[in-house]
């Protein structure tokens, strides 16, 4: 598949799939917590698909899309929502702890900014074992407001490790204006204080992701010192599907649905006679039958027998 298209067909299946957990929320398949990425899609799609197979990549608990982007089964991750042992954590960690080790796909991390100590720690084993990987980290700005951004910055920096801080910027801290939280809202002024390299994209364009996205890997790969990628981005919809959204106008989110990568995507590749809008109805049917198969997947997994529930617990306490 041309990139172009195949970077469509990525963004395409995680908005149907996104939507299809919406569903599946409603409908009690799905329980506890659960965030969208719709909207967002162009930024796990353009960096995702410029990193190796041998990266390791640590998100947020936004994380399904990122999960689909890396190649993780779509039915493996619905499983893990369905708390079926089938899921990517054997149902175990749901929604916000994806975790699939063979694709080096650590997290589905729930504490904010929790995991980039955890990044520069990893981008340090490599460094030390010599392996020409890259740990790429994924964050919203509302991490880059809390101790934790600063101290790994500061650690890569001084350590000279290769990572990529990559945070996802989509204004809002699930209910909190940027402009409560960042006394400086240009978050790309928050690299170089620490002699980071950095840069800025609009993260509502795939093509723009992409490219800012491969030169980022490329420095990073080839210095070995860490890079910091800010990718401006909305979500259009609520915080988590707990959140009654009060906080923005819904003037605002109209405005930003207007930007949305998908449809700008689909018609570059119509201007570029790269698709028709026939081709492009195929590839929504293809990316429909796909997600329909995920959730056949989950619905027919198995729940863990109640005799296994203590497996992989560290301790256990006995009568």
């Amino acid at each position: 598949m041309d990139n172009k298209i195949d970077l469509l067909y990525t963004m395409m299946l995680i908005r149907r799939f996104e939507e299809a957990c919406a569903e599946m929320y409603t409908k009690s398949r799905i329980r506890g917590f659960l965030h969208l990425y719709i909207g967002e899609e162009a930024v796990a799609t353009g960096i995702i698909k410029s990193l190796s197979l041998t990266d390791n990549v640590l998100c947020t608990y936004r994380e399904h899309g990122h999960a689909l982007a890396r190649g993780i089964d779509g039915g493996v991750i619905m499983a893990e929502m369905f708390g079926k042992v089938e899921g990517c954590s054997r149902g175990r960690g749901g929604s916000m702890h994806l975790f699939e080790s063979r694709f080096r796909f650590f997290g589905g991390n729930a504490i904010v900014a929790g995991h980039l100590p955890v990044a520069v720690g990893m981008a340090l084993a490599d460094k030390k074992q010599k392996n020409d990987h890259i740990t790429c980290c994924f964050f919203g700005e509302g991490a880059a407001a809390e101790g934790e951004f600063h101290e790994a910055m500061n650690l890569a920096a001084l350590w000279n490790v290769p990572v990529l801080f990559v945070c996802e910027n989509n204004l809002y801290a699930m209910g909190t204006a940027i402009r409560f939280s960042h006394a400086v809202v240009d978050l790309e002024k928050k690299g170089p204080a620490y002699g980071i390299e950095t840069a800025v994209v609009d993260g509502m364009d795939v093509l723009a992701v992409e490219v800012a996205a491969l030169k980022a890997v490329s420095i990073v790969r080839e210095t070995g010192k860490p890079y910091f990628l800010v990718c401006n981005t909305y979500r259009f919809r609520a915080h988590s599907m707990f959140d009654a959204e009060l906080y923005r106008d819904k003037a605002e989110v109209e405005e930003w649905k207007k930007k949305d990568p998908i449809e700008k995507q689909r018609q570059v590749l119509i201007g570029l006679n790269a698709m028709t809008q026939s081709d492009i109805m195929d590839l929504e049917k293809k990316v429909d039958a796909e997600v329909a198969k995920s959730v056949d997947f989950a619905e027919n997994g198995k729940l863990e027998p109640v005799e296994e529930l203590t497996k992989f617990v560290y301790s256990e306490i006995k009568p």
